[in-house]
């Protein structure tokens, strides 16, 4: 596979560390990291990732806010956004699967595995 682009959204600094140390075991991966759904939704226009890794529960904008507005853009609105989130009931899957989601990683994730999942969402 080629190099794709992968734009994480996540407020905590931590997660944040832990899934570019995962990700970076994966050499076909360039990162780039947001710290809200403001900045993702500037990033995500500019650069034109391949897919979003966004965090469901953020302050001010949360992930389906800025999976919302994500869609009104033309640049944006094809982008597969998975959430990762520790809210992985069937019930919010689906909800957030409604929203137009491509899907849900579950918190805590492995990071070993992070990538391998992240390319599952991958279009072809």
């Amino acid at each position: 596979m080629s190099v794709y682009r992968l734009l994480h959204v996540e407020d905590e600094p931590d997660i944040r560390e832990v899934v570019e140390i995962s990700l970076a075991l994966d050499p076909d991966v360039t990162l780039k990291s947001c710290g809200c759904g403001q900045d993702a939704l500037v990033t995500a226009a500019d650069w034109e990732p391949d897919v979003i890794l966004m965090d469901m529960m953020m302050p001010v904008m949360d992930g389906a806010e800025t999976l919302t507005q994500l869609r009104k853009n033309a640049r944006t609105a094809g982008i597969p956004v998975v959430f990762m989130t520790a809210r992985a009931q069937a019930s919010e899957i689906e909800h957030f699967l409604s929203l137009g989601a491509a899907g849900v990683i579950q918190k805590p994730f492995n990071p070993l595995t992070l990538a391998a999942s992240v390319r599952a969402y991958l279009r072809p």
